[in-house]
């Protein structure tokens, strides 16, 4: 099951960010997020404090995480779009976390799956994300699942980390059916 995630929730999603942290630091990173910089305890905080952090649970174990709002960094305008849209049309996956306990599960396509209904079922046009452009399992799970890129470009996840983002997009029927 899929849920908007509860305060109890927190302890188990920071842990699924220390795992994948973890394993990226000793494997090497597919996401360039950075242990004490990106993603924290504060990130899943604030998710559930503003109702866009879910979860997947199943068998009483949170198996994935990820944030589903409308907000678009500055850097999201200087992509060309395919699918324009008003702001409050688009609805934008953040910090996708399925941790390596949980790779190879279907865990991912589920959660990406559920945020094209999630944007169907509040009248949105267009789901988009951005993520690490050497993060190829990503890259590839996007795709397979008929998302395309629009394009790239060059930021600062959280004023620390240098990066450059793939941005990516998938328009969305309003009776929730994939294009």
């Amino acid at each position: 099951m899929i849920r908007r995630a509860v305060e109890r929730d927190i302890d188990a999603v920071e842990r699924q960010y220390a795992e994948l942290l973890a394993f990226e630091q000793a494997h090497g990173s597919r996401t360039n997020w950075k242990a004490g910089v990106y993603p924290t305890r504060a990130v899943a905080e604030q998710g559930v404090a503003d109702g866009a952090l879910y979860v997947m649970e199943e068998e009483g174990e949170l198996r994935a995480s990820m944030l589903l709002n409308h907000v678009q960094l500055d850097v999201y305008a200087s992509i060309v779009w395919k699918y324009p849209a008003d702001p409050e049309k688009v609805l934008v996956i953040h910090t996708l976390c399925v941790p390596p306990s949980q790779a190879g599960k279907g865990v991912g396509t589920r959660m990406v799956r559920f945020a094209l209904e999630e944007a169907a079922r509040r009248g949105c046009e267009v789901l988009r994300l951005d993520t690490w452009e050497h993060n190829e399992p990503a890259a590839h799970l996007y795709r397979r699942l008929g998302f395309r890129e629009a394009g790239r470009a060059s930021g600062v996840l959280e004023g620390l980390i240098a990066e450059t983002l793939m941005f990516l997009e998938k328009r969305v029927r309003e009776d929730g059916a994939e294009l």
